[in-house]
């Protein structure tokens, strides 16, 4: 045997894993139409510079996490760790912006070097939602009402929690930096190396923070929404009414941030308790300084990503597979009759197995085994006759058929 494994955070999707991830994208991919986000993609990587400016050289993701690499080129390229830096980029290099408003429906691999854990891969998938050019509120109520949408469809809403906070607008922000600064410099002495760091560079940061000691420092910090000014309290007011309008229930979250400059406003997660400590099931907010930060025309932007795994754990049963049609020849003068006739009924619609060898008793036992809602027997008595034996596989019942009567009398197993 090979010793030949796949890399460490990557795994295989076999056909049942794969049904759970395609119940997920494609109830995605029709929630997000209905709401007028169109499907669009972009390259699995990307320019460094494109998440180096938009996530921060401090970042963990920056400094930790990325997978980048020189090509032959002598370019410096990163597999993108999110999705929304690359459509930001899009916009720009695309010259998008007179398009405005744009709103966009992405689903693909991402890839982050850490510690892979039960929710967590190296290489994982999330499906995602940017809408571009919409200041107002009801761009917050939108991108979350579709989230919302997405796990009603899948089934899984009613086990998630939706935390809501406000980040505010830049003089909220930097009213809050003060205040923020003030407190952790009282705990400098407490703060682990990276917090102490970032104290100067970008205190909000450490808000994120994932070690313990920073974590109980943090819980007694000022709360954000105590230094909001009245244009930032009025947006989150909307937000909360057009959440109330549309009867999507939430919890405030005061603790709830985006450590990142060019977040703004709303920033929500989808959380889901069944799922340990990996719960986020989807998680965005508003970012109206991405894409001047990335050098384009100032553009407001709000939007969330989602883990594919994660929700796909959640589905409460695989989706059962279509079941298929046996086509089983008898003796090998029925091979080639037998062979037409699965093409044919491909050509109809029909999903169909037709074995590559073997008497009948196993070709049956593999239409068992397949879960086969019929079969079409073919043998020499049937070709003289024109006809096949139709057998119902739940019930047993087998009639005879006319071959030109097939695709009709099979409608039922469709």
């Amino acid at each position: 045997m090979s010793d030949l494994q796949p890399v460490r955070g990557t795994h295989d999707f076999l056909p049942d894993d794969m049904r759970r991830f395609r119940r997920v994208v494609e109830a995605a991919r029709d929630v997000a139409e209905c709401y007028g986000y169109l499907e669009m993609a972009t390259p699995i990587f990307e320019f460094s510079e494109v998440f180096k400016r938009t996530l921060g050289d401090t970042s963990d993701i920056v400094t930790k996490e990325m997978y980048s690499f020189v090509d032959k080129g002598g370019e410096a390229l990163t597999l993108r760790p999110e999705a929304t830096a690359g459509v930001a980029r899009a916009l720009i290099s695309g010259g998008l912006s007179q398009h405005l408003p744009l709103k966009y429906f992405c689903a693909g691999p991402m890839f982050r070097y850490e510690r892979p854990q039960k929710g967590r891969m190296r290489q994982f998938h999330q499906i995602d939602i940017e809408l571009l050019g919409v200041a107002q509120p009801a761009g917050d109520v939108e991108v979350i009402a579709c989230g919302a949408a997405i796990l009603r469809e899948l089934g899984v809403l009613d086990r998630t929690v939706l935390e809501i906070n406000t980040l505010g607008d830049s003089e909220s922000r930097n009213a809050y930096r003060g205040v923020l600064v003030n407190y952790l410099q009282g705990h400098k002495a407490r703060l682990s190396k990276e917090s102490t760091d970032r104290l100067d560079r970008n205190p909000l940061r450490i808000l994120d923070s994932k070690d313990e000691g920073d974590q109980a420092i943090v819980a007694d910090a000022p709360v954000y929404t105590d230094h909001l000014n009245a244009a930032s309290r009025s947006f989150f007011d909307a937000v909360k009414q057009g959440l109330d309008t549309t009867g999507i229930a939430y919890q405030i979250n005061p603790r709830l941030v985006r450590g990142l400059d060019y977040y703004c406003h709303t920033c929500f997660e989808f959380t889901a308790a069944e799922l340990g400590a990996q719960k986020t099931v989807m998680a965005g907010g508003r970012y109206d300084g991405l894409v001047e930060i990335m050098g384009g025309p100032p553009t407001p932007g709000v939007g969330w990503a989602s883990g594919i795994e994660r929700i796909a754990m959640m589905l409460a049963e695989t989706p059962p597979a279509r079941r298929l049609i046996a086509v089983v020849p008898v003796g090998s003068t029925a091979d080639a009759p037998a062979t037409a006739i699965a093409e044919r009924l491909r050509r109809a619609g029909y999903a169909v197995d037709l074995g590559y060898g073997g008497n009948l008793g196993k070709r049956m036992k593999r239409a068992d085994k397949l879960a086969a809602a019929a079969a079409v027997i073919l043998g020499e008595d049937e070709l003289a006759k024109g006809v096949a034996s139709l057998r119902d596989l739940d019930s047993g019942q087998q009639t005879a058929v006319p071959l030109a009567e097939l695709e009709e009398r099979l409608a039922r197993f469709r």
